[in-house]
């Protein structure tokens, strides 16, 4: 009967996928909003039983995406059912929120990557590099707009810099762009299929308060030692150590502001603070540059010194 019972439960998972991927595939805009739901089948039926199980329901999954679809169905299957089967087995085991959202998140960019390999070998297709040519071919037809209407030549020619170091730009960031975004992804997962698991009598556990995040001290040394190789190196624009540098650079920045804007909620709380600051030094972060850096200064002090444990104290 338990068999009986999960083959039962299996199929029906099993056409609620089909469903959502055919509204993904053929209905644009309600199809951006099912593709949020598509790893909650995967999220199911991966809490509920082991890997035999779940490897087979991966499986039939995968054809039923063939036949719904077409063979460019299959990455979206394999993106969003290995990130969902994560999200699922690792909660049945009761990891905790933050551990379930960095395994999934490092999922999530293994696929993707992946299936860009595969897209340049066997499609001839690369999406960065048609993405940039595209945005090129946008800015040279507008500077030649602006030069017919009149704009002076020096100002178009500045513009076409300002352009051209954005794209460069781009395109070195575009590994920590993956991250952050696979990051933000897995995070919006949960966010939205989370609460509906929790409906059907799934325990789902709780994120600790944001004013006690607090990174290891370790970030900071990485983020001393990436600024210091930076200035000894001095690496050539292009090249694989300043990509790398770039990167890495970048992502502990983030960090770094993410301990400092966890400080100034934690020292709000501390000392009955209205709750109006935090939100308000939340907004600044977003809106003024200098607010940006003030904060990292303070994620750098709190993790250097122990801010946190020095406030108490006091």
């Amino acid at each position: 009967m338990k068999n009986v019972h999960r083959l039962t439960e299996g199929s029906v998972l099993l056409a609620i996928f089909a469903v959502l991927l055919l509204i993904t595939l053929n209905v644009p805009l309600l199809g951006f909003v099912t593709n949020l739901f598509l790893v909650l089948p995967f999220i199911y039926f991966a809490w509920k039983n082991e890997w035999k199980g779940i490897i087979v329901f991966l499986v039939a999954a995968t054809i039923i995406s063939l036949i719904v679809g077409t063979v460019l169905a299959v990455p979206f299957t394999l993106l969003f059912g290995t990130t969902g089967i994560t999200l699922g087995y690792l909660s049945q085991k009761n990891k905790s929120r933050t551990t379930i959202l960095m395994v999934a998140t490092l999922v999530f960019i293994i696929n993707v990557l992946i299936q860009y390999g595969a897209a340049v070998v066997l499609f001839d297709f690369n999406f960065v590099k048609e993405t940039t040519q595209m945005m090129q071919q946008s800015f040279e037809t507008s500077f030649k707009m602006l030069g017919a209407a009149g704009q002076s030549t020096t100002e178009v020619e500045k513009l076409k810099e300002q352009m051209d170091t954005m794209l460069k730009s781009i395109q070195t960031l575009l590994p920590s762009m993956l991250v952050m975004g696979s990051f933000g992804m897995v995070f919006f997962l949960q966010l939205i299929n989370f609460p509906i698991l929790k409906r059907f009598g799934f325990k789902i556990s709780q994120w600790k308060p944001f004013r006690e995040l607090s990174l290891p001290k370790s970030i900071l040394w990485y983020y001393l030692i990436t600024a210091l190789l930076s200035m000894v190196l001095r690496p050539e624009d292009g090249s694989y150590i300043h990509t790398a540098l770039w990167n890495l650079s970048y992502i502990l920045q983030i960090l770094l502001v993410v301990q400092g804007l966890s400080f100034i909620y934690f020292a709000s709380h501390l000392k009955g603070w209205p709750k109006v600051i935090p939100i308000m030094a939340t907004v600044l972060l977003v809106l003024i540059p200098l607010i940006l850096y003030i904060i990292r200064i303070l994620g750098i002090i709190d993790l250097g010194f122990d801010l946190r444990k020095r406030l108490v104290k006091k």
